[in-house]
């Protein structure tokens, strides 16, 4: 049975009003192919079978024998010369409606010569989202954090853990070494697992060297890799350059909430656990909703610190404190923050909330958020 994820194919059509090339990214197993051929009247093109790469050979014929039609070239990167295709799709046969599908950005890739600006629509399929849930029919956040956002993962009856490691392999054969041809896989993997165990944390190159055996120039390359491939996410500072704040120290979270389970031996979720986990589920859908990754935290030389800032061109930004409960939030650190920023909104975004509302607590507006209130909230942006 095949599940329409209806957030994902409404934005996919809508994509496909605004150009005809649609690039659909994502991390292995995040639903790519299985959202593509949803699609209703869409003809499938696997590239990684050597018979369509034969067919796509003299692209300009191929494109000829697709005029009109909807069709996905899933795993492109597989083609010689993909971004030839794609651009003599966009310029030559407009009415041809493409999604292209890959585990990395367009430009991580030394495969494509050609980034294709102006001529594509970007999309990233991140891990499941409040509204895949509903689709799939199955409600359990607990379930949903503790095995993860990769569809088959989040629909096995136990903790796939099998799954996950089955996934590092195919990642570095695939998608490493297709991509990048890294070396070293043991020094790659260990620096992955370090950083998925202490995701949600100050990240800082030097701690890793030793540890990976490797130099902190590969490590900031390794970081680069994972970062392009949607595995690990890079969180700045948010800061207006004042002494007290923290400017430079970046903060990383691992793509799913699965493998941060995964990593550090979760087989139950306790107190101290799904904190960290609903805020690595509030980041997923700020990324799936703002399709970008312009998240920043601040944080004070204090220790004082808030999870996430939105930033709104021309405007104050959104500050988001993620808790699992709203009785779980201090107000000291939203204090110190509103003021020095007196001008920003302040939102907790609690599962524990029937309802948002706005608050007053020490002379601070708040608003308690729901997800779903949230979502609507970050789309108006």
């Amino acid at each position: 049975m095949v599940i329409k994820r209806k957030y994902w194919i409404t934005n996919i059509e809508k994509a496909w009003r605004e150009r005809s090339i649609v690039w659909l990214s994502g991390v292995r197993r995040a639903g790519k192919t299985m959202l593509s051929q949803s699609l209703p009247q869409v003809d499938y093109f696997d590239c990684e079978l050597p018979r369509v790469r034969a067919t796509m050979a003299e692209p300009e014929k191929f494109l000829k024998a697709q005029r009109g039609k909807r069709i996905v070239l899933d795993e492109i990167h597989r083609l010689d010369n993909p971004s030839e295709l794609l651009k003599i799709a966009a310029d030559h046969f407009p009415t041809t409606k493409i999604i292209a599908t890959g585990s990395s950005s367009l430009s991580a890739s030394a495969k494509f010569k050609d980034t294709l600006a102006g001529r594509k629509t970007e999309l990233w399929l991140t891990p499941m989202i409040s509204e895949d849930l509903n689709d799939f029919r199955r409600f359990d956040l607990k379930h949903r954090l503790l095995f993860g956002g990769l569809p088959p993962f989040f629909l096995s009856r136990k903790l796939p853990e099998r799954y996950f490691q089955e996934w590092i392999d195919a990642y570095w054969a695939k998608d490493i070494q297709e991509l990048f041809r890294l070396e070293r896989r043991h020094s790659f993997q260990k620096f992955l697992e370090l950083l998925v165990i202490q995701s949600g944390g100050i990240f800082e190159a030097n701690k890793f060297a030793n540890p990976c055996e490797v130099s902190r120039t590969t490590i900031a390359n390794y970081l680069r890799v994972l970062e392009e491939t949607y595995v690990i996410h890079v969180l700045r500072p948010y800061s207006t350059y004042r002494k007290t704040e923290i400017v430079a120290a970046p903060k990383v979270y691992a793509f799913d909430t699965g493998f941060v389970s995964y990593y550090r031996g979760l087989h139950d979720l306790k107190t101290n656990d799904i904190g960290l986990l609903w805020e690595h589920y509030v980041l997923n859908e700020l990324h799936a909703n703002l399709q970008s990754r312009q998240i920043r935290y601040w944080r004070d030389k204090q220790g004082h610190e808030v999870d996430f800032i939105v930033l709104r061109r021309g405007r104050p930004p959104l500050a988001i404190e993620a808790k699992w409960s709203c009785h779980d939030f201090d107000l000291a650190n939203v204090k110190v923050f509103v003021r020095q920023y007196p001008q920003s909104q302040v939102f907790v975004a609690a599962n524990n909330l029937i309802r948002s509302s706005e608050q007053m607590m020490d002379g601070i507006r708040l608003t308690f958020i729901t997800i779903p209130d949230l979502v609507k909230l970050i789309g108006k942006k």
